[in-house]
């Protein structure tokens, strides 16, 4: 009796194995097909890396140039990531063929491109052709929204049109980093050196309102052959900033809250030439700009909350020296009379004199304050930044002019 109990539950078991075999059945050949056809079901969608940010100033200074500093957080994607606008897609199968037309908008004119997917059932981010006209991006002075219209098509079907809307930037906000995945920090504070602006038609009539002051009678870069030479050329520029007045003004906020990016506001060179006002980061991008002009390479350095501006005082870039640019508008040289009106009767300083004496005190100034910082300057710490305007750098990245 007690073997044919076994039996009779040995069949029971049996009867319910089938039908589970065929349950499981479905269930893989159902996720199957939901797999391959859940693309024509969700579409696809508009996509980017500055959580819906378009920065002029990003987009101007790698134009011309092999950079890729805002690098994709998929690894997945075809396509210019330079265009800053992507889509997200599945692809069916493998070769699938995609066609992405991108609406015209004041920044940009309307573009189609065309891309083939390798790999079969693979999520790819697509990042298509963005014609953009660049006069308006380096005109655009305050934050505009603009609707990004696209249409794709895969494999000769229609996937319809998606709608989103995009901040474009101000040309004064230089993108500092950018957060990916929620926790990935990417610092792009290489885009500073796109205000440093060597080549603005304007430097040349600073340059003959130095020499006019006979501080130098020319400038040589390097060829002057000692530190003494490059400091006398870094002081002639000086003078002549302090000569036009230029204040400091702390203005350096933006519009943008987000925590996926961070910005900070510059003024280009012609904004500060034009207005007078500088505060330590203008006053550094603008200095470095007078300096690369001459030949003498400056080096842009950032602190927690803090920039000033440093430069090698010799060739080989054993030797540097630093610059606290907000200084110059700490003494009003209309005050002191110029050398050429002052006689033997007089006393006091002279404007010469008075700009030497902040000249000197601001390198005193900037100079303790590298020291101090050194270890974090050096770091790669989040808020440090050591940036050479050097021959590599431009070649990454160029001036954004205006």
């Amino acid at each position: 009796m007690k073997q044919l109990f076994l039996i009779d539950k040995n069949k029971g078991k049996s009867r319910w194995r089938l039908p589970l075999i065929i349950i499981l059945l479905v269930l893989v050949v159902g996720c199957s097909l939901w797999l391959r056809t859940s693309p024509f079901r969700a579409g696809f969608e508009i996509t980017d890396d500055l959580g819906g940010n378009i920065f002029p100033s990003s987009i101007l200074s790698v134009a011309t140039t092999d950079a890729q500093v805002i690098v994709p957080a998929d690894s997945v994607y075809v396509g210019n990531p330079k265009g800053c606008i992507a889509v997200r897609l599945r692809s069916t199968k493998a070769y699938s063929r995609v066609r992405i037309e991108v609406a015209e908008t004041p920044f940009y004119a309307r573009s189609v491109s065309e891309f083939v997917l390798a790999k079969p059932r693979t999520e790819y981010v697509i990042y298509p052709d963005i014609i953009w006209n660049y006069e308006v991006l380096k005109n655009n002075n305050q934050a505009e929204p603009i609707s990004v219209a696209v249409s794709v098509e895969l494999n000769g079907k229609e996937l319809g049109q998606r709608v989103r809307t995009f901040s474009v930037r101000s040309i004064n906000e230089c993108l500092l980093g950018y957060v990916t995945n929620g926790t990935k920090f990417h610092d792009t504070g290489i885009f500073f050196a796109a205000y440093v602006n060597e080549e603005n038609p304007m430097i040349d009539q600073l340059l003959r309102e130095a020499l006019d002051t006979r501080i130098v009678n020319r400038f040589l870069g390097y060829q002057g052959g000692t530190a003494t030479a490059v400091d006398k050329q870094v002081y002639a520029l000086w003078n002549v900033l302090q000569k036009r007045n230029f204040r400091y003004s702390s203005v350096s906020n933006t519009s943008l809250s987000s925590n996926v990016v961070f910005s900070q506001r510059v003024r280009t060179f012609d904004d500060a030439l034009n207005s007078s006002q500088i505060n330590c980061v203008d006053g550094s991008v603008l200095f470095a700009s007078l300096l690369r002009a001459i030949n003498i390479e400056p080096i842009l350095v950032r602190t927690p909350g803090h920039m000033f501006v440093g430069y090698y005082t010799d060739s080989g870039h054993k030797d540097m020296n630093f610059l606290e640019t907000t200084m110059i508008g700490d003494v009003d040289l209309d005050d002191f009379f110029p050398d050429e009106q002052l006689d033997s009767t007089m006393v006091g300083k002279t404007q010469n004199q008075m700009s030497r004496i902040t000249f000197d005190k601001s390198k005193e100034y900037a100079n303790n304050k590298y020291h101090q910082n050194e270890e974090g300057i050096h770091s790669g710490k989040l808020n440090y930044m050591f940036l050479e305007i050097s021959k590599d750098v431009r070649r990454r990245i160029q001036p954004i002019g205006k």
